[in-house]
């Protein structure tokens, strides 16, 4: 009898344990990902750019983005490269609020399930003392083009 309860036990054990398949669709695979440019933005606002998180699929918008980074310094010659080909890439950009020192940077981690691309913003603050400068912490990547939708966390 002993034995039967055992067995018992086991299999009750064995059936009541996910399976790793069960948990596939929830599997994240990262993003390959270029840096356009992570810097700050000097102009105490002036600039007019809120915090928000853009994804940029198009020529204007695009031109319209560097226009407005632009308005107080000349911050895109500081970019990797500003000719996108909006046909193989998309552009994702993240603007942080305006900060009260310097030392502030954006870090993005880009991963994909089966359903989204999800876009994990960190805000890394300065350890220590800061600079008394105000500054606004951007950063801007390139992804390949896909039909999923893109999502911030």
């Amino acid at each position: 009898m002993k034995k039967y309860g055992l067995v018992i036990l086991v299999a009750l054990l064995a059936f009541s344990c996910d399976s790793e398949d069960d948990n596939s669709d929830t599997e994240r695979v990262l993003v390959e990902q270029t840096l356009i440019v992570s810097d700050n933005l000097y102009g105490n606002g002036d600039e007019g750019l809120v915090s928000q998180n853009m994804v940029i699929t198009n020529q204007n918008a695009w031109d319209a983005l560097i226009a407005q980074l632009d308005s107080v310094n000349n911050v895109s010659d500081h970019f990797s490269e500003t000719a996108i080909d909006f046909s193989l890439y998309t552009v994702i950009a993240v603007l942080d609020e305006i900060k009260g020192s310097g030392g502030h940077s954006l870090e993005l981690s880009i991963m994909s399930n089966t359903e989204n691309i999800l876009v994990h913003v960190t805000d890394l603050a300065p350890e220590g003392n800061a600079t008394t400068v105000i500054t606004q912490p951007f950063i801007i990547v390139k992804i390949s083009n896909s039909d999923m939708p893109i999502v911030f966390e």
